[in-house]
């Protein structure tokens, strides 16, 4: 996010990105979010990770990825970066 936050240029990303976590944090399951599993990686504990759109149908459209825990309720980013 600093990477995000250190310009001007970067402004409406960073509202995506921003839009993005709030809706996570209020209802991961958002449709607009389209989350899904991501079954490349693991969690640092071994968790499943799942995909959350930022854009959609854009070049290079930004995620996030996140795990459930390490407590109930809790929601861990385990990275904001353009889709592979």
């Amino acid at each position: 996010m600093a990477d995000l936050e250190s310009g001007r240029r970067h402004a409406a990303k960073l509202n995506k990105v921003r839009t993005c976590l709030a809706r996570l944090a209020n209802d991961p399951q958002h449709p607009g979010l389209h989350a899904h599993r991501y079954r490349s990686i693991r969690g640092p504990g071994n968790e499943d990770v799942w995909e959350v759109y930022v854009e959609n149908r854009t070049p290079s459209a930004w995620r996030v990825w996140f795990c459930y825990g390490p407590g109930r309720e809790v929601i861990t980013i385990v990275t904001i970066a353009p889709h592979p």
